[in-house]
């Protein structure tokens, strides 16, 4: 009995389930992308993405050393931007990575996908522990990149740091110093804190502990981006107003104008910040308060400086974990929220308001940048249903400008609400006896 799975001699065919069970015929037309529906022919017409080399010139070798006596016990100037040997007391400045590399220059021009170094996609294969040499005594050192970025070898405590841009995505291109020292954030989440204890739940009053409070560089991805927009919709102008009724019946009416609008907008973003960070990124108002991260923005990105793990010496780090193509939908609901911005002075005289029924959004150029930004971050967990609710209170470790949320006891406030209902009814029957 024959097999009738298997071809014969000399057959085309390789096989059942193989992706060459029907060859191409000799000499026949490549595929014309215009043919193909939009999504297909677009990824396929898509230039691929070009990448921006922003590793560092002085940290070829992986360690962080002062460039006048060869030391890598290095740290930060405190409230500066300034790098100090700890040695022989040398202190300089970092690059900026907007002048180094010219990030700062041809958003107009932007086309394609442009990446840096440190934003590649993260590989998914790649572990988070790594083990270095030490080159001051030779003992091995493992650090786990998930949270850290920098250790001491325990032998000789000479400073390992994870400078080289590896290929996985886990370094940044670019650190903005803390300028806020500990002392000047624990002070303001401190005032924040007080002015709200009258209505703050007994326990967190309890387990106020602001000396707690934790230094954070949160991963981010800083955007630069050439885009064009349109959008149709309605105006109305409104062209009369009149009443009819008495008494209680009366009922307002107005006539309008309609008019069918379309908009074309034309315009370049700037260092956009958008959270590359799955956790920070999940706004669930929940289960967490991570949009108040949001509350302290904006932050002097221009003046972050080239990747020197140095900077982040006695600091917690969170390591991006999310992609360039995993963002991109977040990035296009800012840009048309921006959009919707640039167009509001030409919409300015429909004064009964536009009503936008389409849009459409064509991104020509992103540049995508891997940065970290410096927080002060005090939490609190409050129990509760669902896994309960973390609380965070944020100080922006650049301007100071602190943000929070305090778990409050409802009853209080329901008090409080009824007592300013009450005066304001005395205060209106006062008016009314004093009128009559």
């Amino acid at each position: 009995m024959s097999n009738t799975n298997t071809p014969p001699p000399g057959s085309p065919f390789t096989g059942p389930g193989s992706p060459q069970d029907v060859p191409p015929p000799r000499g026949s037309v490549p595929i014309d992308p215009a043919t193909l529906p939009k999504p297909i022919r677009d990824e396929l017409q898509a230039s691929d993405p070009v990448a921006i080399d922003t590793t560092s010139a002085e940290l070829k070798d992986g360690i962080n050393r002062c460039p006048k006596c060869g030391s890598t016990d290095i740290r930060q100037k405190p409230g500066s931007d300034l790098l100090v040997c700890l040695y022989c007391r040398n202190e300089w400045h970092a690059g900026r990575v907007e002048e180094e590399f010219g990030l700062g220059i041809g958003l107009g021009h932007l086309k394609g996908t442009v990446i840096a170094s440190g934003a590649r996609d993260i590989k998914a294969d790649t572990a988070s522990l790594m083990t270095f040499k030490c080159t001051g005594c030779g003992a091995e050192v493992t650090i786990n990149t998930a949270n850290a970025m920098t250790a001491r070898c325990h032998w000789c405590r000479h400073v390992l740091g994870v400078n080289e841009q590896i290929a996985n995505g886990a370094v940044p291109d670019a650190v903005l110093p803390f300028h806020i020292k500990k002392d000047d954030a624990v002070a303001r989440i401190r005032q924040f804190v007080d002015k709200r204890r009258l209505f703050a739940l007994k326990e967190f009053k309890e387990q106020f502990t602001p000396e707690n409070v934790v230094g954070v560089y949160l991963p981010y991805m800083i955007v630069d981006g050439n885009v064009s927009a349109d959008v149709a919709g309605q105006g109305e102008i409104e062209t009369r107003r009149y009443t009819q009724g008495s008494d209680n019946n009366k009922k307002t009416y107005y006539d309008a104008d309609v008019y069918q609008l379309d908009r074309h907008v034309d315009f370049t973003v700037d260092d956009l910040l958008l959270e590359s960070s799955a956790e920070r990124g999940n706004l669930d108002a929940r289960t967490n308060t991570n949009n108040i991260i949001n509350t302290i923005l904006p932050f002097d990105t221009k003046n972050a400086v080239k990747w020197n793990a140095s900077y982040l010496m006695g600091l917690t780090t969170e390591k991006r974990d999310r992609d360039v193509a995993q963002m991109r939908p977040r990035l296009e609901d800012q840009l048309l929220s921006i959009a919707r911005a640039q167009l509001e002075a030409s919409v300015r005289r429909y004064d009964r308001g536009v009503r936008w029924e389409q849009e459409r959004l064509s991104v020509h150029g992103t540049r995508w940048v891997s940065m970290y930004l410096p927080v002060w971050l005090y939490s609190y967990h409050q129990p509760g249903s669902n896994g309960g609710m973390l609380h965070y209170i944020a100080v922006n470790g650049r301007t100071g400008e602190t943000m929070g949320s305090v778990p409050v006891q409802q009853w209080k406030l329901l008090m409080a609400a009824l007592a300013v209902g009450t005066v304001l009814e005395g205060l209106a029957l006062f008016l009314v006896g004093h009128a009559s």
